[in-house]
């Protein structure tokens, strides 16, 4: 099964039985969902400017792991708790970085993942610096909304419970996100 955009259940009726063997700690369910959520989390996780992806996604599904037996509702509700955690675990990683800073990266580069293709592997670097450098122009709360909406695919209502902030806190959020982003493009000539 495969998930629609903006909350076409990915697993649909099968969903309850994988959550009920995921609370049972059946190895297979986990893995579903993991490889469901994981790529979701790590990009939000990475658009947010976490040098340690791979650390902080692993933190938000030990965080999934140790809650899992109190939750209770449907496949919505499941990635909208899990962007929860994420967004957490990004809260921390922060305070984290302003307590203890990282050492720079060489050439202060963004981590990539390479594939086989150089030059699709360049403009697909060039394109994640380029979102990220636009994203971190952005207010925060801002960016968080946005990145959620778009990299998350969470609905405003799942933005709200993720961020604890009102549907219409989110609303106005993403509309002045989006309005900045229109606004550094146009300014770079970029047509939209």
């Amino acid at each position: 099964m495969g998930q629609d955009r903006r909350g076409t259940p990915h697993f649909g009726d099968a969903f309850p039985a994988l959550l009920a063997a995921a609370q049972s700690g059946a190895a297979w369910a986990w893995q579903r969902l993991y490889e469901w959520l994981a790529p979701a989390v790590a990009g939000y996780l990475r658009v947010q400017g976490v040098r340690d992806v791979d650390d902080v996604t692993s933190e938000v599904f030990l965080g999934v792991v140790r809650g899992i037996d109190g939750f209770s509702g449907d496949e919505v509700h499941f990635r909208s708790w899990v962007f929860v955690i994420a967004h957490r675990r990004l809260q921390d990683e922060r305070r984290r970085v302003v307590r203890r800073p990282p050492p720079d990266l060489p050439g202060d580069a963004l981590p990539t993942s390479a594939g086989g293709d150089a030059e699709d592997d360049a403009l697909r670097s060039l394109a994640t610096a380029r979102v990220y450098a636009l994203c971190e122009r952005l207010a925060a709360d801002q960016r968080d909304v946005i990145l959620l909406r778009i990299v998350g695919d969470l609905t405003v209502d799942e933005i709200a419970r993720v961020l604890d902030k009102t549907p219409g806190a989110v609303k106005q959020l993403q509309r002045r996100g989006f309005g900045a982003l229109r606004r550094m493009l146009e300014q770079e000539g970029v047509p939209l």
